[in-house]
């Protein structure tokens, strides 16, 4: 998941070729390589976050340095105990906590870590969850996609009560459907744009819609 809001002019020009900015050193367990990386997260600073999947760790990036990351959550090999993470699929920075919010997918459960100094292990927020994307609004409600139930979920922080925001209503590949949504993107209308992997399509739900509107995709299976 990439969350940034940001402004891109009409007549932006893009280079033509990339930069690696992290990673790039073959896949094993040293700062300066990842090992399938999955949801990214980039802060008003351009701090990285990334969920290095089979590192099984969250990985930080200071902007400016290419050369070695920050292991900032996991890192100890698979496993549940509160210091580990197993196969983390997404993360992101919550300002007003100062932490980590990451979704611990093999673990099913998301998890927040401190970002202070000398951290060593998590707390758990949400359990029993099959959770594979993350985003949060400009209001910090946090949005959990689960991949088991086919559906998205807004959470208040320390609060119990959710909101069912997109889905819900089993597995299929009808508008008020999803089947097995990965990563989100929320802006700030509070509308809730889902991958919807096995549909392979995007879709768009408002605020307080049923169902929502394809967007991209949606089309079936396609190949080159």
């Amino acid at each position: 998941m990439f969350y940034l809001l940001v402004n891109i002019p009409a007549n932006a020009k893009w280079t033509q070729n990339g930069v690696t900015i992290a990673g790039g050193h073959g896949i094993v367990n040293n700062t300066n390589q990842l090992n399938s990386p999955f949801g990214l997260f980039v802060d008003d600073d351009q701090t990285m976050v990334i969920a290095d999947v089979w590192n099984h760790r969250i990985i930080q990036w200071k902007n400016g340095d290419t050369t070695n990351g920050q292991v900032v959550a996991g890192g100890k090999g698979n496993g549940n105990g509160l210091h580990q993470l197993d196969r983390p699929a997404d993360g992101l920075i919550g300002k007003e906590t100062d932490s980590l919010i990451i979704c611990d997918r093999g673990n099913r459960r998301v998890v927040r870590w401190s970002r202070r100094s000398g951290t060593t292990q998590g707390e758990i927020l949400i359990d029993n969850i099959y959770c594979f994307g993350l985003a949060m609004d400009e209001q910090r409600y946090l949005y959990v996609s689960d991949a088991g139930k086919h559906e998205v979920r807004r959470y208040r922080l320390d609060e119990k009560n959710d909101t069912l925001v997109a889905g819900g209503n089993g597995k299929g590949s009808g508008l008020n459907q999803l089947n097995e949504p990965r990563y989100l993107f929320v802006d700030r209308q509070q509308n809730v744009y889902v991958s919807d992997y096995d549909n392979h399509r995007v879709l768009k739900w408002a605020k307080g819609a049923k169902e929502g509107i394809v967007v991209a995709g949606g089309q079936g299976y396609g190949v080159l």
